[in-house]
């Protein structure tokens, strides 16, 4: 059973009657012929309208479809891409954190270390994963796992997928901030490939302590931001629920990424989203990172170094570059 958004209504209606009418159909016999014309002719209607639909999302639709409950999550991407996967537990200073799990597999055929952000499926995964939101524990647990890739020369696959960072006084307590900071910093320092897909959505510091990659891939209707679009409501008008006006002001899309050199690639979902075409979707994330590390293959560890840093430089490089080419004000 489909979970529709709330601007799918029009979809929903359509496709709730063409459930019925497949009903009626089945049970009808003679009349079968005349529903079936009636089915076929509801069916182009409703796939002509999803397509409508999802070529002209603004990035407040893009949000929505983003934090989906049926989107693919973690182990299903493990699952399907990755053989003789071993996860590995604990940060060795605290405790365990499923909210961001990893381990070592064969990704596509080739060794690897897989990391990833973990929400969950049902209510109570949803809650033993605290929603995808890392305690610090987990991103001393991340960079346990990119130790282990340096020093045994594996390619790192990082599945980015959170809100942001848990917000709990006991992580902030147990130095949330600089957990994250530590993991950022181990990803840039790396002397082995990494590559981060961002699959769902990609929250403030949560997310780039798995994304500081050399290449940096987003699925067509995730998205990447600093903040949520209510937190940014909340502080720059006071009122969340102007989340579609900050969503359309922050530039959260795939599109608008690509464009501003945040991210390498766009990977297509198939029309209607990946939560309509999970086992469609699955395969395309694995093809892309696949191709990205496939590009990293032949540098040295001091050239994936310096093609990260680099890559992160020229984010900050190109507004003061323009502003240099302004004439000053008198």
């Amino acid at each position: 059973m489909n979970t529709y958004l709330e601007f799918e209504k029009s979809i929903a209606d359509i496709e709730t009657k063409i459930d019925e009418l497949s009903a009626l159909a089945e049970a009808s016999g003679t009349e079968a012929i005349s529903k079936g014309v009636e089915l076929t002719r509801l069916k182009a209607k409703a796939e002509k309208l999803l397509a409508d639909l999802y070529l002209n999302l603004d990035p407040w639709q893009k949000t929505q479809v983003a934090r989906h409950p049926d989107r693919p999550r973690f182990r299903e991407y493990v699952a399907a891409l990755v053989t003789d996967f071993t996860e590995l537990s604990g940060d060795r200073t605290f405790a365990e954190d499923p909210a961001i799990l990893g381990g070592v597999g064969k990704f596509m055929g080739r060794p690897a270390i897989i990391v990833g952000h973990e929400k969950g499926r049902t209510t109570q995964e949803r809650l033993k994963h605290n929603f995808g939101m890392a305690r610090p524990e987990g991103y001393r647990k991340a960079v346990r796992l990119m130790d282990l890739a340096d020093k045994f020369r594996l390619p790192v696959v990082s599945l980015v997928d959170t809100e942001g960072a848990y917000p709990g006084m006991g992580a902030e307590e147990r130095g949330q901030a600089e957990a994250i900071a530590r993991s950022t910093e181990r990803c840039l320092t790396l002397g082995v490939p990494m590559v981060a897909a961002v699959v769902g959505t990609g929250g403030s510091g949560g997310a780039i302590a798995l994304a500081a990659a050399n290449k940096v891939l987003m699925l067509e209707h995730a998205i990447y931001s600093v903040i949520t679009p209510e937190g940014a409501a909340s502080i720059l008008w006071r009122d969340a629920g102007r989340a579609k006006e900050a969503a359309i002001a922050m530039k959260v899309t795939a599109q608008d990424l690509l464009e501003l050199g945040v991210i390498d690639t766009i990977i297509p979902e198939p029309m209607g989203g990946a939560h309509r075409w999970p086992e469609q979707t699955v395969p395309r994330v694995g093809v892309a990172i696949a191709d990205a590390l496939d590009s990293l293959k032949d540098l040295s560890p001091d050239e994936l170094r310096a093609h990260r840093r680099d890559r992160f430089y020229k984010i900050g490089r190109f507004e003061e570059e323009e502003a240099a080419k302004k004439p000053a004000r008198k």
